[in-house]
């Protein structure tokens, strides 16, 4: 992948502050688990090709593959949860409901970015030696030629075996820590987080700072809206979808912001990229960042400070043309009965 030149970077930054909903229209279904957010290169479900018209509409559906070779693809899971997936690699879509959402990764790479997990939240991923529990905010990355885990941050339990419906006790590993599941005896081990920064990391990171800044338009153009829920909202382009959280700021662990239109309207800042655990971390509303988003719409002055990660239940929305300026999805939040923080949590949720 070319790096970017100045011009072309400063050309996208101006689009998300001056596009009109036009620019970017296009038709975009309800986003849920498995949606397909972005497309580069070559990348198939089921043998059948995706293409930039895919991104938004087409939705992986349970057991069904999603291969790539000369390509990459973003997924969205739960609202805030992006799967990426780099050349060479193949998912299985396990289960897309909302409390128990599983992926399986056959072969190659995928890194998972965790910006808001629930309780209620049961998200998995599979390879062959074993299955991973997501638990905490963060970015994982799953190899699975070499059968390891990666917490790049964040915390996940590890369940080695090839038969997941066993009972066996977890293994927990923590931000810095490897796990090898081809090895019986293994114990997590530190890795050097700046040398594992493979082509797959950098472009998750450019995926994560162009959604971060979708993300500062959209949030602003709905600061002070009544009818506001959280979740995925469609921004157009070369974007797709980007998440809005109900309250609050939450960085990234490529250190970028999301928004929620409530803290905008609450006179929250708006700042540029700030290291993923340096101020407050993931508790946003850390006052002194560095720089700003390109952004159209109003930015209230400073008020009130602070973080609040509740916030409404992620809800999906979308579908029907719009863009970073244009037209707002559909209302419906969560239903979150069910889940826990066992395997294989029920339940199920609803748009």
């Amino acid at each position: 992948m070319k790096m970017m030149k100045p011009r072309s970077k400063a050309i996208l930054l101006l689009s998300l502050a001056t596009l009109s909903a036009s620019a970017f229209a296009q038709n975009a279904n309800p986003a849920s688990p498995g949606t397909i957010n972005y497309v580069e290169g070559f990348a198939s479900i089921e043998g059948r090709q995706l293409t930039s018209t895919s991104v938004g509409q087409t939705t992986l559906q349970p057991g069904q593959y999603l291969a790539t070779a000369d390509g990459r693809v973003e997924v969205l899971l739960t609202p805030g949860i992006f799967v990426r997936l780099g050349k060479d690699t193949t998912i299985q879509m396990v289960s897309p409901d909302l409390t128990h959402t599983e992926i399986k990764l056959e072969r190659g790479r995928a890194d998972v970015e965790v910006d808001q997990i629930y309780k209620q939240n049961v998200i998995l991923v599979d390879q062959q030696r074993g299955q991973t529990q997501l638990i905490k905010q963060g970015l994982y990355s799953f190899d699975a030629d070499a059968g390891t885990v990666r917490v790049f941050d964040g915390e996940a339990s590890v369940f080695p075996g090839s038969n997941y419906g066993t009972n066996v006790k977890p293994i927990k590993v923590k931000g810095d820590r490897e796990f090898a599941l081809n090895n019986d005896e293994a114990k997590p081990q530190k890795f050097n987080k700046d040398q594992a920064q493979d082509p797959l990391y950098k472009w998750s990171s450019l995926r994560s700072q162009y959604l971060g800044q979708a993300n500062a338009t959209l949030a602003s153009n709905y600061a002070g809206d009544e009818g506001f829920n959280s979740g995925w909202y469609w921004a157009g382009g070369p974007y797709g979808y980007t998440w809005l959280p109900g309250n609050g700021l939450f960085w990234n662990p490529f250190g970028y912001g999301f928004y929620s239109p409530n803290y905008l309207y609450g006179g929250g800042l708006m700042y540029g990229r700030y290291g993923y655990g340096g101020g407050y971390g993931y508790g946003g509303g850390y006052y002194g960042g560095r720089g700003y988003y390109a952004n159209s719409g109003r930015i209230n002055s400073p008020g009130r400070p602070g973080f609040n990660s509740g916030g409404n239940a992620g809800g999906f929305h979308g579908g029907g043309p719009g863009s970073l300026g244009g037209s707002r999805g559909g209302g419906g939040g969560v239903s979150r009965g069910g889940g826990g923080a066992s395997r294989g949590g029920g339940g199920g949720g609803h748009r």
